[in-house]
């Protein structure tokens, strides 16, 4: 499995979320510095709890799960 393919999975397990509030997340990119690139849709684009929700929620359990990702940024 490719780490973008581990990204994406675990992403599913956020998105379900996120969705229950209006958003949801997209992947646009991982860096080959191990960054990866997320794009915040619906309710969460421009909500001021965004940027804790980035931290503390999507890019949490990107880096638990997936120890190479050095962490995430909204694009």
């Amino acid at each position: 499995m490719s780490i973008k393919e581990k990204v994406e999975s675990a992403l599913e397990k956020i998105r379900p979320v996120l969705q229950n509030d209006g958003g949801n997340v997209e992947l646009v990119e991982v860096t080959d510095d191990g960054i990866v690139k997320v794009r915040l849709q619906g309710a969460c684009h421009g909500c001021p709890m965004s940027q804790m929700t980035l931290k503390h929620g999507i890019e949490r359990v990107i880096l638990k799960e997936i120890p190479e990702i050095k962490g995430v940024e909204s694009v």
